[in-house]
């Protein structure tokens, strides 16, 4: 779905002058395995530090079923919805982690984050 980003809303950060950690969590992401077209299942964690913009969260629930009848690779997903994250907000930090369900005994997790080089000392502390 090439317009997927579209569906992406956002409000004005209120607190633009304050670090704080916002942390979405999506725990019955769908999607389809493109080599076999078996259905994936797994959860999507979004841990970000807003700037100027938040996500709001119908317009990310709909944005994440967009995805459940895509073929793709879980790399793949994870860094796209990092990516359409970044592009829209243009947060201070963001990291996106997919835990996905076993299949074949063996189960993956895939995390990214922006920038690359953030000082993540604040994020780590507040777990």
């Amino acid at each position: 779905m090439e317009d997927r980003i579209k569906i992406l809303e956002t409000f004005d950060n209120k607190y633009p002058d304050r670090n704080y950690k916002i942390v979405h969590v999506q725990p019955e992401f769908t999607s389809v395995c493109p080599k076999t077209g078996n259905p994936d299942f797994g959860k999507i964690t979004i841990t970000y530090v807003p700037d100027k913009k938040c996500v709001e969260l119908k317009s990310l629930k709909i944005y994440f079923n967009s995805f459940r009848n895509e073929g793709i690779f879980y790399e793949s997903v994870v860094n796209l919805i990092l990516d359409d994250l970044v592009k829209v907000l243009q947060p201070r930090y963001m990291k996106v982690t997919g835990e996905f369900n076993p299949r074949g005994g063996m189960y993956s997790i895939v995390e990214v984050e922006y920038p690359s080089n953030f000082q993540s000392n604040f994020i780590e502390r507040s777990k």
